[in-house]
């Protein structure tokens, strides 16, 4: 019996979808592996499996929630999915979806995490959902399986990751603010829009979301400038919309978080 199983799905309605989640549930291969393409704007309704997935954006860009985040799969990453992690999903741009789907116990992830694709899991991850001749092919897949699953950890996690407060008030500010990302948004703002003094607001934001305001706002600013960029929006349009000074500090914190320039990060991964 071939080690993976294959499954390439268009756009599919609901029903289909949730075929395809009792295929995932019922197979027995140790690796699935499934190709997809989805239209812009398409969502797939919460759903979690038994195992952990590995869902590579090959292209386009895909918006993952969860009830504590919000996770960005940009081009060239991928969203490691924790086993019974409940989740959603929804199509930024048109997207052409890798997924791997593997046992629990072989990935360590407690949380989702977005990683960067390097060009060998990408090739393996490849290999294993482009395969055709299972006949002749399973030991090869085999060694492909395994060589994949022992690079899966050594890949670079990136800052994508938005934790969402559960505080609805709180809640209500970060949506907003999603909208329209600001750079120069301050805590004092934020304090008394909720109309609580800045000590309270600070504690209350670490408290809901584990990570600073200020770390908050600079990943939302990133976050939300990504789909525009894989719009074809000009750098400079994006950079000044979202209240930097100028292109160069937008870039510097671009680089920071994501590891190269917005135009060569996109150049890079559409190749």
């Amino acid at each position: 019996m071939p080690k993976t199983r294959r499954n390439y799905l268009a756009q599919l309605p609901d029903a289909d979808h949730f075929r395809s989640l009792e295929w995932i549930e019922s197979a027995n291969a140790s690796v699935l592996a499934i190709g997809k393409d989805y239209a812009a704007g398409l969502r797939i309704p919460p759903h979690s499996h038994s195992r952990t997935q590995l869902w590579w954006a090959r292209c386009g860009v895909v918006l993952v929630h969860t009830p504590r985040g919000r996770w960005m799969i940009p081009p060239g990453h991928a969203l490691l999915i924790p086993a019974g992690t409940d989740h959603s999903a929804e199509m930024v741009s048109d997207v052409r979806m890798h997924s791997i789907y593997i046992s629990a116990a072989a990935s360590r992830a407690a949380r989702p995490l977005v990683v960067e694709i390097t060009a060998l899991v990408g090739s393996l991850i490849d290999a294993l959902v482009c395969a055709r001749d299972e006949a002749s092919s399973e030991q090869r897949e085999q060694l492909i399986m395994d060589l994949l699953l022992a690079e899966i950890p050594r890949l670079s996690e990136r800052p994508l990751g938005l934790p969402f407060p559960q505080n609805q008030r709180l809640a209500s500010l970060c949506r907003q603010f999603l909208k329209a990302p600001s750079a120069t948004a301050t805590i004092d703002q934020w304090a008394d829009r909720m109309r609580i003094s800045r000590r309270s607001f600070t504690r209350l934001f670490r408290r809901e979301t584990g990570i600073s305001f200020v770390t908050w706002r600079q990943q939302a600013c990133i976050f939300g400038s990504l789909p525009r960029l894989a719009d074809g929006e000009s750098i400079t349009t994006v950079a000044l919309d979202a209240g930097y000074e100028n292109v160069a500090a937008f870039t510097t914190m671009f680089r920071r978080m994501l590891g190269a320039p917005p135009s060569l990060y996109l150049r890079d991964q559409s190749g």
